[in-house]
């Protein structure tokens, strides 16, 4: 089976689409890639799409980038099948275009109109226009691979038997930065890195370090937040002026799977959008792989997810995730613990090939059908 990967997606900043043609690959598939990165941030686009005036910039680069692949597109020869990378609601229309007897896999790891109202930018106009370019999407490709269960249930009844549900896993850089003969440090290591979005839920962050004052003020508690978006001043508002955090803005995606694997505890999503309920984050996976214990929300597809390899809190509340943290802060063996069984269930659950295992048996069934 000849598989290409396709579109505009950017391994570094979207590893997704690297873990699912990786995990092909381990699994005896032929992979190649014809891509040129759109080279815009997931913020960014959803900002133009928020904002109409900005759009143009979208359509000119997409342009230019959509001439370039109809350019390549003969050397790619005849895949057997297509897998268009995140965000691909846009290079799926293309890729049926190019590639008519592919079998067209779309990897909806997130739909517009679900991100434009998580974001605080669903005007009736935004959703209906982002809503019709998702079901667009799904309806030109064979194959729809979504995260979780909760995010198949938005798709349209009539496309749901092409879902296919594979986990966002972790890439092999983050494993390759586990520190297993690491142990928890004094003062114990936490991190956090991501968007400031509300799916994060970071004001809950920040006013959970504002309770620790004490841990932090004592130095038995450090703190890295990396990141930025539209919470960041609500997130630092809440922290108030506690010590021991270091706040820093984006960080080059090769530099963060050794950043975070030199930290105990990495931190998952804490918001309480409907978005946040249907999502497990890039971050608790990675963090894992990275030999880190796990702290984030128990919402449902996370408890289905992780199971007891993480701690779970409820989401949207900083009191119990500062005390799940004050009693970290003293319990050294127990971090140790935690950060062993996630190293374990990362190996077992997250890596590429058993990612990819249900979208590699359905295309083995359609080529052969």
């Amino acid at each position: 089976m000849r598989v290409l990967g396709f579109g505009t997606y950017d391994r570094a900043r979207h590893p997704r689409a690297g873990v699912l043609l990786d995990g092909l690959q381990e699994s005896g598939a032929q992979v190649d890639e014809l891509v040129l990165p759109l080279g815009f941030s997931t913020a960014e686009r959803v900002d133009m799409l928020a904002h109409p005036w900005k759009v143009s910039r979208l359509v000119a680069r997409l342009a230019t980038r959509w001439a370039g692949l109809v350019r390549r597109r003969y050397a790619a020869g005849s895949p057997e099948v297509v897998l268009v990378g995140y965000l691909g609601q846009l290079d799926v229309l293309l890729a049926r275009a190019l590639f008519p007897r592919a079998i067209i896999v779309l990897d909806l790891l997130v739909l517009g109109a679900d991100t434009v109202t998580d974001r605080g930018h669903g005007s009736r106009l935004r959703l209906a226009a982002t809503g019709s370019l998702d079901r667009a999407a799904m309806a030109a490709a064979n194959v729809i691979v979504v995260d979780t269960a909760a995010h198949a249930m938005l798709v349209p009844e009539r496309a749901r038997t092409k879902v296919v549900v594979c986990p966002v896993g972790a890439g092999a850089a983050w494993y390759d930065a586990r520190k297993p003969e690491r142990a928890t440090t004094n003062p114990l290591s936490v991190v956090f890195y991501g968007a400031h979005t509300p799916l994060q839920g970071t004001p809950v962050i920040g006013a959970a370090l504002a309770l620790l004052e004490t841990e932090l003020s004592q130095g038995r508690l450090r703190v890295t937040m990396i990141g930025e978006g539209q919470d960041l001043v609500a997130c630092r508002r809440a922290a108030g002026d506690v010590p021991g955090v270091t706040w820093h803005g984006w960080i080059e995606p090769a530099e963060l799977p050794g950043i975070v694997a030199s930290h105990d505890i990495c931190l998952g999503v804490f918001g309480t959008t409907a978005k946040g309920s249907r999502v497990v984050p890039h971050k608790v996976f990675e963090g894992a792989a990275a030999g880190c214990a796990i702290v984030t929300s128990g919402t449902a597809p996370q408890r289905e997810s992780l199971g007891n390899s993480a701690v779970l809190v409820p989401p949207g509340d900083p009191a119990a995730l500062a005390t799940v943290l004050a009693h970290l802060v003293s319990d050294a063996a127990l971090v140790d613990r935690l950060r062993l069984r996630a190293a374990q269930h990362a190996d077992q659950a997250y890596r590429p090939r058993v990612v990819a295992a249900a979208l590699h048996s359905t295309l083995l069934r359609k080529c052969h059908d």
